[in-house]
């Protein structure tokens, strides 16, 4: 009984690894590599609205060199564009640095967005859908994105 309760914890543990290994959910966050990208979610959309937002809590590079995130794609929308604020009005770009060492929100009242363009559906608040983010050195992870009202939601 000994050996198939060992075989049955090393398998768990393989099984553990391999998770980790692949940029594994936890809690509602998830890893990948030296990132870390805390609390995905979107804010519900008005009804008609082709566009809609999703952010981050925190996004983390606790590694010693620095990422971009270059994009990403999800089945609710036909494309995931990257905006940045400035002054008041919003601007698509190629890219968002992540420096190394560093922590950084992307969230409803900053100066980042993760624009999803042609909804197929508006965002209702308690929906979940899966978006995938792609980096140019940590590669793809998809991500659960939880639709939530914020406290201040001006986007």
């Amino acid at each position: 009984m000994a050996t198939v309760q060992r075989r049955h914890l090393l398998q768990a543990t393989g099984a553990g690894l391999a998770l980790l290994a692949c940029g594994q959910s936890v809690a509602h966050g998830s890893q990948l590599g030296d990132l870390t990208l805390d609390h995905p979610y979107a804010i519900p959309s008005a009804p008609g609205m082709l566009e809609g937002f999703a952010f981050l809590r925190q996004l983390r590079n606790s590694g010693r060199q620095a990422d971009r995130l270059l994009g990403g794609r999800t089945p609710v929308a036909s494309a995931v564009l990257i905006q940045q604020r400035e002054a008041q009005a919003w601007r698509t770009v190629e890219a968002l640095p992540v420096a190394p060492h560093s922590e950084m929100p992307l969230r409803h009242d900053g100066p980042w967005r993760l624009s999803l363009q042609g909804l197929r559906s508006p965002l209702q608040a308690g929906d979940r859908f899966p978006l995938t983010l792609r980096f140019e050195r940590s590669g793809s992870i998809e991500v659960r994105v939880w639709v939530q009202q914020p406290r201040n939601a001006n986007p």
